[in-house]
């Protein structure tokens, strides 16, 4: 579970809720279907015409990746794994890697030892990861867009929900009290747009953006750390290579560790 999203989320609703009750406003004003309705099956109207479904059939894959966390191989479990793979390869000759292959689970990592054992010729793996990595990005990239872009329609479409209310609201100039109820029930269509646009949306956009680097980056590392077992590299200077991606605060206990390794 990514613990930081199902926070945001409870924060969010639970600062709207609160807001509203000390600012003297009824919770049960937010029980408002027809709000609901505008906002939300009009942002997915919006999206349906902003990208083909073939984009947009990834989105609950998206919701997960929020909702989830991601199994990515950790940089502190990658750098002691290529040391290893490092001392068998000098010890045993590069072939000896085939044996390690399928403790590896990282498809991404799996096929580039493959690569390796093959005999491929550096820059050509260099191409292919760096293709591979790339076109992650892109995908990762349209799938974050797709939130941006509801953040986007959401706000506006609070402001078509309001004049949607106010219009309905005029229909009781003579009724002063319903009057007053159907302006309050308009601009919850207004605070719906903006709740999901800038809570919702536009944050969400930003973490899969975030994620996205996050796996880029332990790809790279990936890709580092094979190139370097190509080349024959013994376990210190791949490690000096690899140490690199690794933040400054954790490296020196991480180094004791390799050290006894080596």
């Amino acid at each position: 579970m990514e613990l930081s999203t199902v926070v945001g989320m409870v924060v969010g609703v639970l600062a709207i809720g609160v807001g509203m009750v000390l600012k003297g406003a009824s919770i049960t004003a937010l029980i408002n279907p027809a709000a609901f309705l505008i906002i939300i099956a009009g942002t997915f109207a919006a999206l349906m015409n902003a990208f083909p479904m073939a984009k947009l059939k990834n989105f609950p894959k998206l919701l997960k990746v929020l909702f989830y966390k991601q199994q990515l191989m950790e940089k502190s479990e990658l750098l002691p794994l290529f040391v290893q793979l490092s001392q068998t390869a000098r010890r045993e000759g590069i072939l000896a890697l085939e044996g390690r292959i399928e403790e590896i689970k990282d498809p991404f990592m799996n096929n580039a030892i493959h690569m390796v054992v093959d005999g491929m010729d550096s820059e050509l793996i260099q191409d292919v990861l760096e293709a591979e990595i790339h076109m992650m990005q892109e995908r990762h990239r349209e799938g974050a867009m797709i939130f941006a872009q509801a953040g986007m329609y959401a706000p506006t479409l609070g402001v078509l929900g309001a004049v949607i209310g106010l219009i309905a609201a005029l229909g009781n100039l003579n009724d002063i009290e319903k009057l007053g109820h159907a302006i309050a029930a308009a601009f919850v269509a207004t605070l719906l747009g903006i709740f999901t646009g800038y809570v919702m949306w536009h944050p969400f956009a930003n973490k899969l953006k975030a994620l996205s680097a996050e796996e880029a980056e332990i790809r790279r590392m990936i890709m580092e750390g094979v190139l370097s077992l190509q080349a024959g590299d013994s376990p210190i200077a791949l490690q000096a290579k690899l140490v690199v991606f690794i933040p400054q605060s954790e490296r020196a206990a991480m180094l004791d560790t390799k050290a006894e390794g080596n």
